[in-house]
């Protein structure tokens, strides 16, 4: 079987780097892109299992990259998506929810926190298969 891949898109290199390294000592496959245009390539081409997107990045945004998934076919509209973003007012928090996102977490937030966001999508992944098929 297969691991779960994991894509980790954020332009702070060090960031995407220490995700990387705990989610794959976390056993999970791991890519990473670190702009916006690079994450949209890598979801299409990769088909991850899980995105983890920052919002202000260079190019395409997190925001703009949300979009674009979920506009996709119905393959690409289970794939969950966890928004890591310093952006904390409310109306980006609504904004990410009314473009499809599964969770929001602030910055600054622990590994911890990231990977049992991770574990908690991965065990949803049947049911977003299963409810955006039908």
């Amino acid at each position: 079987m297969a691991k779960t891949k994991v894509l980790m898109a954020d332009d702070e290199q060090d960031v995407v780097e220490v995700m990387a390294k705990h989610v794959s000592e976390a056993g999970y496959d791991s890519v990473i892109a670190f702009d916006g245009e690079d994450a949209w390539r890598k979801i299409q081409s990769e088909l991850p299992d899980v995105v983890l997107l920052d919002i202000n990045m260079p190019g395409m945004n997190g925001f703009e990259v949300l979009q674009a998934l979920r506009q996709q076919n119905a393959i690409r509209k289970w794939i969950p998506v966890i928004i890591i973003s310093a952006r904390k007012e409310l109306k980006d928090v609504q904004k990410g929810f009314d473009l499809d996102a599964d969770h929001y977490i602030t910055k600054p937030c622990t590994i911890q926190d990231v990977l049992k966001a991770v574990q908690l999508m991965v065990q949803l992944i049947p049911q977003h298969k299963s409810k955006n098929e039908a």
